[in-house]
């Protein structure tokens, strides 16, 4: 069963919630074969789930989790709040991600993020407005693989910086 995981992190992000929730996100949804909706919905609003469910796409909602991590490798597709910690957790697993920038955030720090994140190919990206129109015409196949981190690199730049090496 194909499906779509929305998490909002720690935060909260009613619109990207009911948004994606929406009818038209649902039928654009079921038209590219994903049958179930997962809604991490963080400090927001949750849902009921009996209005939002349509018969072709379940959903499903929650707050928070000890760890995302299950949630995000059963996910066929990711849509999330533009956090780092989100945007890059999903990335390493190798997962489709959609960004979705909350232009109610002042000094919007986010959207810089997100904006790299698609000049390098990694991701697509889009405001609440914009979200259906994002999953109509969505390519995923042309998103590049996240590079992995390469955190010896940085261990050795500390240790010439602290004299170890």
């Amino acid at each position: 069963m194909k499906s779509v995981f929305v998490t909002v992190g720690t935060t909260s992000f009613d619109e990207l919630i009911a948004t994606a929730r929406s009818p038209p996100a649902l039928q654009a949804l079921h038209s590219r074969g994903y049958q179930k909706l997962v809604l991490q919905v963080g400090r927001g609003s949750l849902p009921q789930p009996q209005p939002c469910s349509s018969p072709a796409v379940a959903v499903e909602a929650f707050r928070f989790k000890d760890s995302l991590a299950e949630d995000l490798q059963s996910a066929d597709l990711v849509i999330s709040h533009a956090g780092a910690g989100s945007c890059l957790e999903t990335l390493e697993k190798g997962k489709p991600l959609i960004v979705v920038i909350n232009d109610k955030l002042m000094n919007n720090h986010q959207l810089e993020l997100a904006k790299q994140l698609h000049r390098d190919g990694c991701v697509l990206y889009c405001n609440c407005s914009t979200l259906v129109e994002t999953l109509q015409s969505m390519d995923l196949s042309a998103l590049k693989p996240f590079p992995p981190g390469q955190p010896e690199k940085f261990a050795s730049f500390l240790d010439k910086v602290f004299g170890l090496q």
